[in-house]
Parts: C-alpha cells; sequence; structure tokens
C-alpha cells in the first residue's frame, strides 16, 4: 500500500481589492445558489462533446476538463479584449477579476477577499511564497541552517523550486510545504493534523500544495489554518487552463508577498499585482464565476459532484483490481477522485521510463488516457506488483471508459505482453 513517506488610473476610484468603488457597493455578484434544474444526462453529453470520441479519457487529475459552457464564457471575454482593448483593460478587467476572487473567498471559506488572489497556476503560486522565503535568508532574518521540509511524495515542480529557492539545510523549519492531495501516487493526506504539529513544533509558516484541492475534497481554509493555500481550477473545478488561486492567510506579520512577473501594479499587494501582469490572456481567470453556476447544475452542487466522483472511482477501482487479480494502491478512505490500481506484475514494469512508455502504448493503440506509476518492489518479494494505473473519475465519466482499460490490459495479458517489448 502506499502511505506517505504603484498605478492609479484617474478615471477611477479603486479600492485596495482593484475593483472600482462603485461597482463594488452596488453590484457585489451574490453567492450562486443551486441551480432548480439539475443538468440532463443530454446536457451533460453536449457540454463535453468536444472531448475526443470513443477515447477512455481517465485521467483528470493531470490536465482537467472545460465544458463548453464555461469555454463559451472564456471566448465572449477573449473578443471583448480584441474588439476595444483600452474599455476591457480599464473598465471591465479589474470588476471581472474582483468578482472571480469573491466566488474563490466564499468557496474555500476565507475570512477576507485580501486573502485571495488568481494566478496562472500552482507552481507560479509556490514561486510567490518561496522567492519571499528565500529574500528573507538573504536578509538575515533566519539563521543560517534553517530549512524548508516537504513530503517525500511531493509533486516534482515543488521539490524543483525547492531546489531553485532554498538550499536545504538541518537547523530550524521555517516552511514545511504539504500536499493536500499527493499526485503520483494518489493519496489524500491529513493536512489539518499535520499542519497541528508544525505548529507545536515551532514552524514558521505552513504552504498546503493543494492542486487536487477545491472540487476534489473538502476545502476549508480558516478550519484548516495553513499560512498558503494553493489550488489550480482547471483540473477539478471545470476552468480553463491558466487559472489557478493563492490563499495567503492574514496574521499580525506582514508577508512581503510579490508576483514573480514585475509590473505597473507593483507594491499595490499580491491580489492586484497578480491581476495584471501585462497583456496577456486573462480570460480563464475571468469565467470563475461561470464555472461556479456549472457546478450548481449538479445536485449537491461540489459537495455532492465529490462526492459520486469519489464513489464512482473507488468502485471502478476495485473493479479492475478484482478483473486483474491485484489490490488498490492505498485504502479507499485515504483516496478524494482518483485511486490507484496495481497491474498484472507479468507486464513487467521496471522502471519510471517504462511507465511512461505503457501510458503511451494504451494511448496510441488502445485509446486510452490513463497515468501508470513505477512502484520499486520491496527486498524479498515474490512477483511483486511494480506497475500501478492513478485512475480519476469527473462527471462526464462513465463505466464504459474503465472497461475499456480493463479490456486492454487483460488483451495484453493474454498475448503475453511485455514492457520489455518498449525498450
Amino acid at each position: 500500500m502506499f502511505l506517505p513517506r504603484p498605478y492609479n488610473h484617474s478615471n477611477h476610484n479603486m479600492d485596495t481589492n482593484g475593483a472600482d468603488t462603485e461597482i463594488c457597493n452596488t453590484h457585489l455578484p451574490e453567492k450562486p445558489e443551486l441551480s432548480p434544474t439539475l443538468i440532463s444526462d443530454t446536457e451533460l453529453l453536449s457540454e463535453f462533446s468536444h472531448h475526443a470520441q470513443n477515447k477512455a479519457r481517465i485521467n483528470n487529475g493531470s490536465f482537467g476538463c472545460c465544458p463548453k459552457s464555461v469555454l463559451s464564457a472564456q471566448q465572449k471575454w477573449q473578443l471583448e479584449f480584441l474588439k476595444q482593448p483600452d474599455d476591457y483593460y480599464f473598465n471591465r478587467l479589474k470588476d471581472g477579476i474582483f468578482k472571480s476572487r469573491l466566488a474563490i473567498k466564499e468557496l474555500v471559506n476565507a475570512d477576507h477577499i485580501d486573502e485571495i488572489s488568481i494566478v496562472d497556476n500552482a507552481t507560479t503560486a509556490i514561486a510567490i511564497v518561496l522567492q519571499s522565503v528565500a529574500w528573507e535568508f538573504l536578509q538575515g532574518k533566519f539563521n543560517k541552517g534553517d530549512a524548508a521540509v516537504t513530503l517525500q511524495y511531493a509533486y516534482g515542480a515543488v521539490k524543483k523550486s525547492l531546489e531553485a529557492y532554498i538550499m536545504r539545510a538541518d537547523g530550524k523549519v521555517r516552511l514545511a510545504m504539504i500536499d493536500h492531495v499527493t499526485s503520483i501516487p494518489s493519496v489524500l493526506i491529513p493536512v489539518k493534523e499535520l499542519i497541528k504539529v508544525c505548529r507545536e513544533d515551532g514552524v514558521d509558516k505552513v504552504f498546503v500544495d493543494g492542486a487536487h484541492g477545491i472540487g476534489c475534497v473538502d476545502v476549508d481554509v480558516k478550519e484548516m489554518g495553513a499560512d498558503f493555500y494553493t489550488r489550480t481550477l482547471n483540473k477539478w473545478f471545470f476552468c480553463p487552463p491558466a487559472a489557478a488561486i493563492l490563499y495567503c492567510r492574514k496574521s499580525s506579520e506582514v508577508n512581503d508577498l510579490h508576483h514573480p512577473v514585475v509590473s505597473h501594479e507593483y507594491g499595490n499587494g499580491l491580489p492586484i499585482e497578480s491581476a495584471w501582469i501585462g497583456t496577456r490572456d486573462y480570460s480563464a481567470q475571468l469565467v470563475i464565476p461561470q464555472a461556479l453556476e456549472f457546478v450548481n447544475r449538479f445536485e449537491g452542487g461540489i459537495e455532492g459532484i465529490k462526492k459520486r466522483n469519489h464513489k464512482a472511482v473507488v468502485e471502478m477501482g476495485k473493479m479492475l483490481a478484482k478483473a486483474w487479480g491485484t489490490h488498490l494502491g492505498s485504502p479507499p478512505e485515504m483516496c478524494s477522485s482518483m485511486i490507484m490500481v496495481g497491474l498484472p506484475a507479468s507486464l513487467g514494469i521496471s522502471s519510471d521510463s517504462i511507465a511512461l512508455k505503457l501510458s503511451t502504448h494504451l494511448r496510441n493503440n488502445f485509446c486510452v488516457d490513463v497515468r501508470i506509476y513505477y512502484r520499486e518492489p520491496g527486498d524479498g518479494m515474490v512477483n511483486p506488483v511494480t506497475g500501478y494505473a492513478r485512475i480519476s473519475h469527473h462527471v462526464y465519466n462513465k463505466p464504459d471508459d474503465y472497461y475499456k482499460f480493463r479490456d486492454a490490459v487483460n488483451q495484453l495479458v493474454n498475448d503475453e505482453f511485455t514492457c520489455a517489448l518498449l525498450s
């Protein structure tokens, strides 16, 4: 089993949130309510009809998905910019970003909208925090030998970011980085309990990488108690790529956080800096309210989606494990909308590179998109399972997607295929 080893516009009266004061006082969007009419099966099929047909997309955890209604809203924002850029920039962009931040504030139960910034992705959010910590080291605020720590199974980009910004050391832990759900292998981490341990041990700051957060697991930043929380919105919250959040808890200590791309808004606070980093496409960040509207067309909204995804992925994972005579990679209670399933040992998955080649083979020859993971066998194990598939489940998935994967692996086994043929 897997267990985790100053720029001011003279024609606008802007408040500290970067939104027009009059607009914010009179036209703040209310928290969207659940739709009185639930989405039908036909409507659901239509929303994802742009997906490649006859393909088993069971790797939502890597790149996510975006329904047509949200894509349509995105295209409208793109055309608004191209039609009249000045009106878009001076009159609409900041208010649009503000509304997106307001929607996120409610979703994660933040105390204040100033705690919410919208950035391109979780990697950018991590860079913002680590950049600040690195400066504090350089300014002598920390002692030589102080350290930042993370879990063994942290996402590769997180480890690289730590390597780039902060040298490993053995002194006082100034920053702890904890995954909410590890990517590979997929395991739900008890972040609230670990944060409590960090506080008791005197860790200065705690950063939770929730790339698989909103839409996949429960996220209540106030209850969680982390200093920072990041979450991409394309994986499980139906936004286009290039939309993520960075929550920064307000405290008596002022965090000198800045976006790594310095533009006109430098010094006006991280949320405002992040809302304008130069001329680019901000449409993915502007359609968060439309993504929330889509979510609320489902029974139970985001909570209902999470529960149904978890139930379905566990059922499909057990079905696959039974068909292949293997086992799940972790207990169902440690899973979210993804689960690890052991692959037949006869496939001979012997390295990370071979696992990647098997993923490519399944995609090219069996029309199955799935992530394969290599796990080194323990000493003395006989005929061990060394390959695991990480399967995902989201609203567009059907049982046939997993049956297609089951049958593809069974055919490989029946044909006496081994991954040595892929070398």
